[in-house]
């Protein structure tokens, strides 16, 4: 088996690729905001996998690393954490009764050759209509911080969801199918 390490330290990640069984390294990536503006949300989550991953495939010597970087877009807006309980209130004002996209960049780098691979993929997110006691019980919880949309459906956030329309696990943080069919490329199956 090909050692995995997964460019981050995000714990939604790591339970991710825990629930599947894959053995893998978690090296957290220290990249700086990208140097120039993508025109797109798309362009903006692969470029940053991509750094990601090539920032901590330059630290180690063998092995495959994945880079992830996740975001929501509502009304051609792209949103990401709250830095705080004031910010994440407004985003969930903003998103409530309103459908917005998850959209993930996934990279993976061959360490030792360089060779990469980068896709993303995009989910529709129906968030159902909030109240301001359900918004203030949400914001209470913590949850909020620290997640792309000020929210984590694979937590207490799931009760604010209504409908999801395509992979729930792009949602989370990571698309586990997408990923299956990026290491294929590198000759690497997730299941044994």
């Amino acid at each position: 088996m090909v050692r995995i390490v997964l460019a981050s330290g995000s714990p939604a990640r790591e339970n991710l690729l825990r629930q599947i069984g894959l053995p893998f390294k978690a090296i957290p990536s220290k990249i700086p905001e990208l140097r120039r503006k993508p025109a797109t949300p798309e362009e903006r989550v692969q470029l940053l996998a991509l750094e990601k991953a090539k920032h901590v495939a330059s630290r180690i010597r063998h092995g495959l690393v994945i880079g992830a970087d996740t975001v929501v877009a509502h009304k051609e807006k792209v949103i990401g954490k709250p830095r705080n309980l004031t910010e994440a209130r407004k985003i969930l004002k903003e998103l409530s009764g309103s459908t917005h996209d998850v959209i993930t960049g996934i990279a993976i780098v061959d360490a030792e050759t360089s060779r990469n691979s980068v896709d993303y993929v995009k989910t529709s997110v129906k968030m159902r209509r909030l109240t301001k006691k359900e918004i203030e019980a949400y914001l209470a919880t913590g949850e909020p911080l620290g997640r792309a949309g000020a929210y984590a459906v694979q937590g207490k956030g799931a009760t604010l969801i209504e409908r999801i329309e395509g992979c729930y696990y792009n949602v989370v943080g990571l698309p586990l199918p997408r990923l299956a069919d990026m290491l294929k490329k590198f000759g690497t199956t997730l299941i044994q």
